[in-house]
């Protein structure tokens, strides 16, 4: 009897989440909160940003009536960025923050992180990427050297095999038994 198992696939997304530097003493409290919420930190950095680094990673707010204090409070100390890695990423931890009022998620989303650290709605306490797209801007500002390749599943995974991997074994094998080594190894 035959047993059918479902084909195994990973799921894994990735998001950008950034302790600002007002929060900055309680690092420790919110990795805990993560961690317990199922994500996994694949990278994290600390840092200060300049007010420049600030304007270029909030440029889609650029013109924008708050966008000067936000350039000044972001860099107004240290920040803690993380790579947070799991299943739907971006959409749980959208979820985990809550609203970006942190005044509003303490009324409609009380146990929020926003709700539970932010102070306003500049003065929020956490970043969160809005997308995966913009997930992958940011996570490339923030670590450049960090690779963002998606693992393949399904038919890209098929065809990478096919196009990549099939090839180079057919040819390595072809010539190892054209060889006929002693010791293949």
């Amino acid at each position: 009897m035959e047993v059918l198992m479902p084909e195994p696939q990973i799921y894994v997304e990735r998001t950008l989440a950034i302790i600002k530097p007002d929060i900055i003493d309680k690092e420790e409290e919110i990795e805990d909160l993560i961690l317990r919420s199922g994500f996994h930190i694949i990278q994290k950095r600390n840092l200060q940003l300049s007010p420049e680094q600030c304007s270029n990673f909030y440029a889609e707010q650029f013109g924008k009536m708050f966008f000067p204090n936000l350039t000044a409070y972001m860099s107004s100390g240290p920040i803690v960025a993380m790579v947070l890695a799991r299943n739907c990423a971006v959409s749980y931890w959208k979820e985990l923050l809550g609203p970006s009022n942190s005044v509003r998620a303490r009324i409609t989303h009380p146990h929020s992180l926003r709700a539970l650290y932010g102070t306003d709605e500049l003065r929020n306490g956490l970043h969160g990427s809005l997308s995966i797209s913009s997930a992958e801007k940011e996570i490339r500002f923030i670590f450049p050297e960090a690779i963002l390749e998606p693992v393949p599943t399904g038919q890209r995974a098929r065809d990478y095999l096919n196009l990549y991997v099939k090839p180079t074994l057919l040819a390595g094998l072809t010539a190892l038994c054209k060889e006929k080594p002693a010791d293949p190894m």
